[in-house]
């Protein structure tokens, strides 16, 4: 007697279906939620009409000024730069350096020295001479000008204005009105009725004449006893047969010497400082 096949067993769990079920929920809450957040268009914005262009004003104003009226930092340093720039320009033209740098070239081609004292020497020596002398006006200008616009209390253009009254004052007590005069009629320009009316672009120029001339009348009083030297030894070399020895080599010591004698440097610059105690 054969024995009866058993059935197939049934593919797949309860708990298998149920994995399967909650997959293809997530599925197709995935898809539904892509294809209900698809593109949204925003509603079109209706288009405004252009502002009118504004109308620019009659003139430009920059303030140079900071919010307590003091001017800035920037603007300050800016204007020292500009300073130092044209600071050569103003120390050979506006004070006493000219003169005085003659008066010693003049002393040193006198003595006979080409390179003695140097150059850089002279202009040194010169440099802080113009500082003596002018130290009354630039403690003037300071005082008058630059504190009063570092402090907010000038503008720019009023402190050029006062600062530049010192200046003006000083080239004023040490020009002739000759120099004046021929500077007005080299320019086409009426007779000023007062020294304050005379413009710097005439007053400089003018300044500077009369200060050449008072350097090479200097000049020529300090060469007169040096060429009495030159002379004598030139004589003397003459009279003795040695006409083949050249002066300068005899009369140089001389020279020197006298000069060393009565103190020549220090009658230079008292004559050049004196020159300035007064007008002229």
């Amino acid at each position: 007697m054969s024995a009866v096949p058993a059935a197939p067993a049934r593919v797949g769990s309860p708990a298998l279906r149920r994995l399967v079920l909650v997959l293809a929920l997530v599925v197709g809450a995935l898809v539904l939620g892509v294809v209900l957040a698809g593109p949204t268009w925003a509603a079109p914005t209706p288009p405004t009409d252009p502002t009118a262009p504004t109308t620019p004003g009659d003139s430009v104003s920059v303030s140079v000024n900071g919010v307590n009226g003091t001017p800035s930092s920037s603007v300050v340093v800016l204007l020292a730069i500009t300073l130092l720039s044209v600071a050569p320009a103003l120390l050979l033209m506006m004070t006493s350096f000219t003169k005085i740098f003659v008066v010693l070239a003049f002393t040193r081609n006198a003595l006979g020295l080409q390179g003695v004292p140097p150059n850089q020497v002279l202009a040194g020596l010169a440099l802080f001479l113009s500082m003596f002398v002018m130290a009354p006006v630039l403690g003037d200008v300071n005082a008058d000008a630059v504190q009063p616009y570092l402090d907010g209390e000038l503008t720019f253009s009023q402190a050029v204005d006062v600062g530049s009254g010192p200046l003006r004052s000083f080239m004023l007590d040490h020009t002739r009105e000759q120099d004046l005069a021929l500077l007005t009629r080299a320019a086409d320009q009426p007779n000023p009725a007062t020294p304050e009316d005379v413009p710097l672009a005439t007053l400089i120029p003018a300044f500077l004449l009369s200060e050449l001339r008072s350097a090479f009348i200097m000049g020529f009083v300090i060469f007169v006893p040096f060429l009495v030297i030159d002379l004598v030894v030139s004589a003397v070399l003459m009279a003795m047969g040695m006409m083949m020895l050249p002066p300068v080599m005899i009369s140089l010591p001389f020279k020197v010497l006298l000069f060393v004698l009565v103190d020549g440097w220090g009658l230079v610059v008292t004559s050049l400082v004196r020159s300035y105690a007064g007008g002229g």
